[in-house]
């Protein structure tokens, strides 16, 4: 079986400018494809990880919590992953309605970073989800963190951590572009090295690894796997085998 990770970004499915505020009619449309695409027997063995938009981000800039900015406030924790929690329902639910066989898997009760804020996450829990037919549906969140209480683990660390170990046949990132753009806004089709995007992107020493455009063609040329960063339009494309807007193999 070929193995298939999709990242849907917080800001395709939320609206980024109102907290706690769903895209439903944009969640809709996603959940149309993979649900399409599950029926159809095009995607076997398929991971879904969804950003947390304007559900998490609002609640760890309110608490002052970030992937290196920790918090031991209780309060802290059940909002951030309370929020997500709901977010993450609302997606279960949506591809529930299509027959999808999602189940969550939440990152605060099964990851964490050690003391050097390396990320552990274990992925037999996954696999065998995988193997008794479930989609597993992970989600941007707080884990707890030694020595800093709890930070941020972002959907595009998740994508890569799981991708990695299960050793993914495809990965793609859905944006709210088309794809990385060019100076002149025009979509790059292949990258192959960052050298290739640094006048575009800026150096890649600078970039904060866990978000931005950067960030993901960083982590996914370290990946190993082919991948596609597209938008909305070209989900079913990329269920269906394609390589929509910019293909990313190093």
């Amino acid at each position: 079986m070929s193995l298939t990770v999709l990242k849907l970004g917080g800001s395709v499915i939320t609206d980024k400018d109102r907290p706690d505020t769903l895209d439903g009619e944009m969640l809709d449309f996603v959940a149309d494809a993979v649900g399409e695409s599950k029926s159809d027997g095009q995607t076997n063995d398929l991971v879904l990880v969804h950003g947390a938009g304007s559900f998490g981000h609002h609640h760890a800039s309110q608490h002052g919590v970030s992937k290196t900015v920790g918090s031991s406030d209780v309060a802290a924790v059940i909002d951030i992953h309370g929020a997500m929690e709901t977010l993450d329902q609302f997606v279960l639910s949506r591809l529930h309605e299509r027959d999808v066989p999602a189940v969550p898997v939440h990152p605060f009760s099964v990851a964490s970073r050690d003391s050097d804020a390396n990320l552990s996450l274990p992925v037999e829990q996954i696999a065998t989800m995988l193997g008794e037919g479930f989609v597993p549906v992970l989600y941007g969140d707080v884990v707890v963190h030694e020595g800093k209480g709890v930070t941020i683990v972002s959907g595009d660390e998740l994508v890569t951590s799981v991708a990695r170990q299960l050793d993914a046949d495809r990965v793609g990132f859905c944006s709210t572009v088309p794809g990385v753009l060019d100076e002149d806004d025009a979509v790059i089709s292949e990258i192959t090295s960052y050298d290739q995007v640094a006048d575009v992107l800026g150096e890649s020493e600078s970039t904060d690894v866990t978000g931005g455009m950067a960030g993901k063609v960083n982590a996914l040329l370290e990946l190993g796997a082919p991948a596609s960063i597209f938008g909305p339009d070209d989900v079913r494309a990329f269920l269906a085998g394609e390589n929509p807007g910019t293909k990313i193999d190093g």
